[in-house]
């Protein structure tokens, strides 16, 4: 896990801004800093800088950029199966100098270029220069868990793992997008990556399984190396979903237990983390030392599941308290560090998290992200559910009477309370941008932005889950916890985020994901007798969701006067509208989650706005 950044164009970058740039990757990478330039024969010049966080093979020879034959590399990510495609590869003739992954991966690149992308399993943003014939090649992992931006300009090409990477080469900052910040302000977390844009103007990012391709006249080409179908297998019983399932996810921690450094565990009260958690624990045998944000709320508090996990397994733990001392403060540094607002409040939580995995020593950890997405874990779920047994009077019967029963008293989301609710219109998402025409009255501006989804199927609960996938939950989680735990010096791994339970998941029948009113059925059964089975049998989805008066006391003079002072917000947003909903004397979920917003919009543009 490292921070790379370059450039490929008509300009030569001086000294002083590669060192700058440098300057702010070093949280990325601590251990080791490298660059290399060229200049190519038509005149365009080429920079490739590294910072290395050692986590596999820690020895100096596996420092970057790395060279294999005429090409050279800057890596951020990891390879876990770089043993297995490394025997493959010495088969055929290929030497190893050193232990590393970032090795065999660039060894896979030469011998197939493209395709040998395909051969690896793991995650990566990775810049590869070809010496001899003057081309870069970028790319992404398949499901986008490491971060690589792209500025094209008329004299080139910059990119790298962090936006203030490229505004280190470039020498200076970029205008705010505003679309962006209204669609965040807005619309809220979920639209923020339904496009590959930014909060600055003219900055995107790479796709997931994105490659670039600049050639050696400066002709550029993207696409991807790997695409999905949505091909559900209905001969396959529930019993082999589980079973299948099972072998998957215990060979993905399998994979994601590779390190020469120890591992940390993000534990909640849920199945996700405590699947992956049991896996290590009870299969491989890993001494595993779990995490657990702790808040006094009832609401959120997630020790008392968590402690059942800890009792049964024998797990090191440490609780984390919810920190509420410097709420301000601490929320600019990371804004900062985000180069973006904070997506929810969530991720404040997150990156108290992290800094107590960072003091106690640990340079990876684990979280069951995607879990949701794989195998059904949201509330409209159920619906789209029962959208999918509409057709089976009986079956339909049956789970709606369990969705009455077990769902509807904890569903909080006044258009989620009809069972039928897609049934009866299967266009309806108006819960996903939920009082979005509420909010937008707070813009000075005239603003909206209708909701959009990408067509994969036309399963409509998987097509759901798809986009949640790729475009609306999975890149937003992503991208906080990647800037939260690099804050740290922190890799973060996501062992539900493997092709192959990825590519086995899509074959799973809708029938099977939800059973007796649970939801994440077959991820459930797939670890019974490992995990602790009141925690697989909950059915009641918690999650860390603190409403804002949790960390801002609202009626404190000195917030107060923050909140309302003269600043840029206030070009673009409604001051006695904000002063209105701060009066008040409680906020329902969806208004607590826009002053979160405002008031990261707020820093945002006091921070980074241009």
């Amino acid at each position: 896990m490292c921070g790379i950044a370059g450039y490929i164009g008509k300009n030569s970058i001086t000294g002083d801004r590669q060192d700058a740039c440098l300057g702010l990757m070093d949280r990325r990478g601590p251990d080791h800093q490298g660059r290399c330039e060229w200049v190519v024969p038509d005149g365009r010049h080429v920079y490739l800088l590294h910072s290395r966080l050692n986590i596999i093979d820690l020895d100096d020879r596996a420092n970057q950029p790395f060279k294999v034959g005429s090409k050279v590399m800057a890596f951020n990510g990891e390879i876990y199966n770089y043993l297995e495609v490394k025997s493959a590869l010495a088969a055929q003739g290929r030497n190893f100098y050193t232990a590393s992954d970032t090795e065999v991966l660039l060894h896979a690149i030469d011998h197939s270029g493209i395709d040998g992308l395909d051969r690896c399993e793991g995650m990566w943003a990775l810049a590869v220069y070809d010496q001899k014939d003057g081309s870069l090649m970028l790319s992404r992992d398949r499901f986008g868990e490491k971060p690589l931006y792209l500025l094209e300009t008329d004299d080139g090409l910059y990119f790298g793992s962090e936006i203030k990477f490229i505004f280190g080469l470039l020498g200076h900052g970029l205008d705010v997008d505003f679309q962006q910040l209204y669609r965040y302000m807005v619309n809220g977390y979920k639209s923020l990556h339904k496009q590959a844009g930014s909060f600055y103007q003219g900055i995107r990012e790479l796709p997931a399984a994105g490659v670039l391709i600049v050639g050696p006249g400066g002709q550029t080409e993207e696409g991807k190396y790997w695409s999905f179908e949505h091909k559900p297998n209905d001969a396959l019983t529930y019993a082999d979903a589980v079973e299948q399932t099972r072998e998957l996810l215990i060979r993905s921690v399998e994979l994601r237990l590779r390190s020469d450094v120890p591992i940390a565990f993000c534990l909640s009260g849920g199945v996700d983390s405590n699947a992956l958690i049991s896996i290590a624990k009870e299969v491989h045998g890993y001494d595993v030392h779990g995490f657990t944000i702790v808040d006094e709320d009832p609401r959120y508090n997630e020790m008392i599941m968590a402690q059942l996990a800890i009792d049964q397994h024998g797990l090191r733990h440490t609780q984390v308290p919810v920190d509420t001392r410097d709420f301000l403060s601490r929320l600019r540094t990371l804004t900062r560090q985000h180069d973006a607002p904070i997506y929810t409040i969530t991720y404040f939580a997150h990156w108290l998290l992290m800094q107590s995995v960072s003091e106690h020593g640990y340079r990876i950890s684990v979280s069951g992200t995607a879990a949701d997405e794989l195998f059904s874990g949201y509330y409209d779920h159920h619906q789209l559910y029962l959208h999918a047994l509409r057709n089976d009077p009986d079956a339909l019967a049956l789970a709606t009477k369990n969705w009455e029963t077990h769902i509807k008293p904890i569903v909080r989301n006044p258009l989620l309370q009809d069972p039928r609710a897609f049934i009866n219109n299967p266009e309806q998402r108006e819960h996903i941008y939920f009082n979005a025409d509420g909010f937008g009255e707070f813009l000075i501006d005239d603003w909206s932005e209708a909701f959009t989804e990408n067509l994969y199927t036309d399963d409509l609960m998987r097509n759901r889950m798809l986009n949640e996938l790729f475009h609306e939950a999975v890149p937003t989680t992503l991208h906080e916890e990647d800037m939260n735990a690099m804050y740290f010096s922190i890799e973060n791994r996501s062992p539900f985020l493997d092709r192959n339970l990825f590519e086995f998941a899509l074959t799973i029948p809708d029938r099977h994901l939800i059973q007796d009113g649970r939801a994440k059925a077959v991820l459930r059964d797939a670890v019974r007798g490992i995990a602790a089975e009141p925690i697989i049998d909950n059915r009641q989805k918690i999650g860390f969701n603190a409403p804002i008066h949790s960390f801002l006391d609202v009626k404190d003079k000195e917030v107060r006067e923050y909140l309302l002072d003269d600043g840029p917000i206030f070009n673009y947003i409604r001051r006695d509208k904000i002063e209105t909903l701060i009066d008040k004397a409680s906020l329902p979920n969806s208004e607590s989650k826009f002053l979160f917003y405002f008031v990261c919009a707020k820093m945002f543009l006091e921070e980074c706005g241009r």
